[in-house]
């Protein structure tokens, strides 16, 4: 397994509920199944299409959200990211370490338009 970065949106280190909505990401470094390392990182102000390209420059290979809309999915997906909507409560260490582990449990994406 090579090394992938997640980058989970957040507001107060807490998941947001939309990741467009977010103050900050934060980017978790995996290597081998084991976080290796975790940064915090404010976004550029939010402008439709702009997030997928400037995470895919971070290298971020994943993106786990509380919800996001059909479009920006797609985006993600053109940028060559994976993107898991619908995490709810956790650390963003925690959400990752449940997807790792294949124990990630998602609810309704509530941006799902």
């Amino acid at each position: 397994m090579s090394t992938l970065v997640f980058a989970v949106p957040t507001v107060n280190g807490a998941v947001c509920r939309h990741f467009g909505h977010c103050t900050e990401f934060t980017l978790i470094r995996v290597d081998e199944g084991r976080v290796i390392g975790k940064q915090s990182i404010t976004p550029p102000p939010h402008e439709p299409g702009i997030l997928p390209v400037w995470l895919a420059e971070l290298g971020v290979t994943h993106v786990i959200a509380g919800g996001m809309g059909r479009r920006a999915q797609e985006l993600f997906a053109r940028a060559g990211i994976e993107t898991v909507t619908g995490a709810g409560e956790g650390t963003p260490e925690e959400l990752v370490e449940a997807y790792l582990t294949g124990s990630l449990v998602l609810g309704k994406n509530p941006c799902d338009h």
